[in-house]
């Protein structure tokens, strides 16, 4: 590797094939990359050390390695820095545990960390399976930490991450070894999932559907972009009464919905659209932008000066707030750079002036009876789920040209930053029930899978036999762990682009077509007329 990188964890990966030479196309240097795979290989080291020491094992323990593996998600932390500093401490951590292992010479796997250049060189299928496993747990681990911050876990979700990671580590397993454990990811992120959305719920109260204006009116005012709803409360709470209002941006915008935060009235509207474009949308604007979670882009020097990071993510040269929450210095820059003289009004990528977001479960259950005699008089013929993730890679139009083309008697689902891509369109109603929901983030998924269960309980059949095709759209580790899931589930003939995985070998990608009919996307107009037979 000459202390170059390897990786292909993401959609964007050069080549179709892995990011190597000294960065990566997301703009993450081979020393960060290099970092990264340091820090993974010391939390397969701290996995094997709980083994055997679980009635050691605390609350921090599980809390290192959901930051460790969160930490390696795709646009996360681009800073060597606090990769290495986490790095130490998970190894401190591992030395606590088995503190006799730290002096003995012999390589057992437990007195040492893993060296990832093994994966990346392993055996073709062996290689993609335990990437399914990794990366799954990648955006399991960002799903298990969010629901940590507002003081939920569940010990058998945080036991699975040091299993799956010990696999990880297995020496030349074979491949009927490693496919348990794929699936098994799918099961406990479905767990996961569920205890997340407890949490939300339980802290923020149920999404109502609601509608997000793209307008930024004067004055100060702050963008909070990523995934963490907790953050923005406080931030809601800290710029109360200040003469600052708050906008979301990408994965933030289903805050909306939500009654805890939508009281705030500062709480004023969505600017911008997914991440990719972030470097664009925020070069000129008059204001800061929080960034707490996944997506963050390399800051352009134009504006670098105006971001501010929190929790894991971490940029080099980035003012960062810690643990206290104190967003003193985000407001001061919000009150110093002004805001825009007058209302600004913005538009969608198709040039709508508004978003309606909040139909999660319970707000689409709560219609299921209508929805069930829509079907049943045939005024509803179809549901898609087009949902997943947004990014920069050429071909990403065919989401939008495929919700563009649904037919006029069909309903559209949709959650996560693949949605900017068309949740500006109007696309009516059927029985006073709009034809396109927002379901949420991708932290939302469990709300579409409980939608579809719902429903196939309601039809007396299986999730498979309703009228309802999923076109996903993947860019990071969080949708790894969501397919996963739905292959758990059973889930079949799913439509995913805008390409396969780099680390999905041509042997196991036959395994996943063979078992669950898993296809690429081609155009818009072939696979509508497949799917609607």
């Amino acid at each position: 590797m000459d202390n170059k990188m390897f990786c292909f964890q993401c959609e964007q990966t050069a080549g179709g094939k892995g990011c190597q030479g000294m960065a990566g196309v997301c703009g993450k240097k081979a020393e960060v990359a290099a970092a990264q795979d340091r820090l993974t290989g010391a939390l397969i080291g701290l996995a094997r050390a709980v083994e055997g020491n679980e009635d050691k094992a605390t609350a921090e323990t599980d809390r290192l390695m959901l930051e460790g593996l969160f930490t390696t998600v795709t646009n996360v932390s681009f800073n060597e820095e606090t990769v290495e500093a986490l790095t130490a401490r998970v190894q401190a951590e591992k030395q606590r545990l088995i503190p006799l292992c730290d002096s003995c010479v012999s390589v057992c796997g437990r007195n040492d960390d893993y060296d990832m250049n093994r994966l990346w060189q392993a055996d073709e299928d062996q290689r993609s399976l335990k990437s399914l496993i990794l990366f799954g747990l990648r955006g399991m681990a960002a799903y298990a930490y969010h629901a940590s911050v507002l003081g939920l876990s569940d010990p058998e979700v945080n036991a699975f991450f040091y299993e799956g990671l010990r696999t990880v580590g297995w020496n030349d397993p074979g491949v009927n070894d490693l496919l348990p454990c794929v699936l098994k990811v799918g099961e406990i992120n479905l767990k996961a999932m569920a205890l997340l959305d407890q949490a939300n719920t339980g802290a923020f109260g149920q999404p109502e559907p609601t509608e997000v204006s793209l307008k930024v009116e004067k004055g100060p005012f702050i963008v909070i972009t990523g995934h963490d709803l907790y953050d923005l409360k406080r931030l809601l709470e800290q710029t109360e009464g200040k003469g600052v209002n708050v906008y979301t941006h990408g994965e933030m915008l289903p805050a909306h919905a939500y009654p805890e935060l939508k009281r705030f009235s500062h709480l004023k509207g969505n600017f911008g659209t997914a991440w990719q474009n972030q470097q664009k949308e925020f070069a000129a604007l008059p204001a800061p932008i929080l960034y707490t979670t996944n997506c963050l882009m390399p800051p352009k020097p134009t504006y670098a000066d105006r971001v501010f990071s929190t929790e894991v993510v971490s940029y080099p040269g980035v003012t960062h707030i810690g643990a206290d929450k104190d967003f003193t210095p985000v407001i001061e820059k919000a009150l110093e750079l002004g805001g825009y003289s007058e209302d600004k009004q913005f538009a969608g990528i198709n040039g709508g002036k508004k978003l309606t977001t909040g139909f999660g479960r319970h707000a689409v259950l709560s219609h299921a009876g209508e929805v069930v005699d829509a079907v049943k008089q045939g005024a509803i013929r179809h549901f898609f789920l087009v949902a997943g993730c947004d990014g920069m890679k050429a071909g990403r139009s065919y989401y939008t040209d495929f919700v563009k083309q649904t037919p006029a008697d069909s309903i559209v689902l949709t959650l996560a930053c693949g949605k900017y891509r068309f949740n500006d369109l109007d696309l009516g109603e059927i029985g006073g029930l709009p034809r396109l929901m927002d379901m949420g983030q991708c932290n939302d998924a469990y709300s579409a899978i409980r939608v579809a269960v719902a429903l196939a309980e309601a039809f007396g059949c299986g999730v498979n036999d309703l009228p309802l095709s999923m076109v996903l759209s993947w860019y990071e580790q969080k949708a790894v762990c969501i397919l996963l899931t739905l292959l758990h589930l059973g889930i079949r003939n799913i439509l995913l682009g805008p390409s396969l995985p780099a680390f999905i070998s041509p042997n196991v990608l036959n395994v996943l077509v063979e078992n669950y009919n898993i296809a690429p996307i081609s155009t818009p107009e072939e696979d509508l007329k497949k799917l609607l037979g």
